[in-house]
């Protein structure tokens, strides 16, 4: 049975200096020093030599919660930064711009997993890691982090938005839960990411993980800009007819300012 569900926006958590607030993009974490709430006042970070494997990731944010729904799973949550899209209604737009570089290393998080504490609280009984963004896989070392979080014996969840179908490819195998964002009707997708060709890779991304038969959840922010009950709508039955069975619609929170 194919479901198509309503979510309400994520409670907002109160946004300090170095706290970024994820409601579409389902986490809550806490920032380094090099991400800023005024992009015009965003530090930018100097060349730094070549990191390889999952120690180049650039890492935002992590956190020992998630509240994206994982039945049976206490999954944690790592927020990579930059993307491509200059999508109108994105939930993450400090995470957006892949000039600036991460804040926290791989090897702290790592370390936190198996540590059993974060920054951010208590990580034991943590089972499993979403990572999110931002888009993940833009990033070379999503490969080997997510190698080494099963290595852990940790499931690995991926919350993207299809931008890149051949990384996308790469990684499933490796992905036990996949959330793709499926923004609007493939005619409204330009209007949506600011992107062309757009459309096509988010179905391409699509059809790779429906064919992978990965446990997946679609999602779609209901941006009241540009989406209407009739786009919604066609959209849902769009995505039934093409094999998708969890379908979320997710109210869109107004901009943090």
């Amino acid at each position: 049975m194919s479901r198509t569900l309503l979510a309400p926006p994520p409670a907002a958590a109160p946004l300090g200096e170095r706290t970024v607030t994820t409601a579409g993009w389902a986490c809550a974490a806490r920032l380094g020093p090099t991400v800023s709430r005024t992009p015009a006042t965003v530090l930018r970070v100097p060349d730094r030599p070549a990191r390889e494997g999952a120690d180049g990731l650039e890492i935002a944010a992590w956190s020992p919660t998630c509240e994206l729904g994982w039945s049976g799973r206490r999954p944690a949550t790592v927020l990579l930064q930059g993307c491509a899209w200059q999508c109108a209604a994105c939930p993450t737009p400090l995470l957006r711009d892949p000039m600036v570089g991460g804040a926290v290393p791989w090897a702290e998080v790592r370390a936190g997993l198996l540590g059993g504490a974060s920054a951010d609280g208590d990580t034991a009984g943590v089972d499993a890691v979403v990572l999110s963004g931002g888009e993940p896989t833009r990033q070379d070392g999503l490969v080997a982090a997510l190698m080494q979080l099963r290595e852990l014996g940790l499931a690995t969840g991926l919350r993207t938005s299809g931008a890149y179908p051949q990384r996308l490819a790469a990684v499933l195998p490796l992905v036990d839960r996949l959330w793709l964002d499926i923004k609007a009707p493939a005619g409204l997708y330009r209007a949506a990411t600011g992107a062309g060709a757009s459309a096509h890779k988010a179905f391409a991304s699509l059809r790779l993980a429906l064919d992978a038969g990965v446990e997946l959840q679609v999602r779609t922010v209901a941006d009241p800009q540009l989406l209407g009950p009739a786009d919604l709508a066609e959209l849902a039955r769009h995505l039934h007819d093409l094999g998708v069975r969890d379908h979320v619609i997710e109210a869109a929170r107004p901009a943090e300012g």
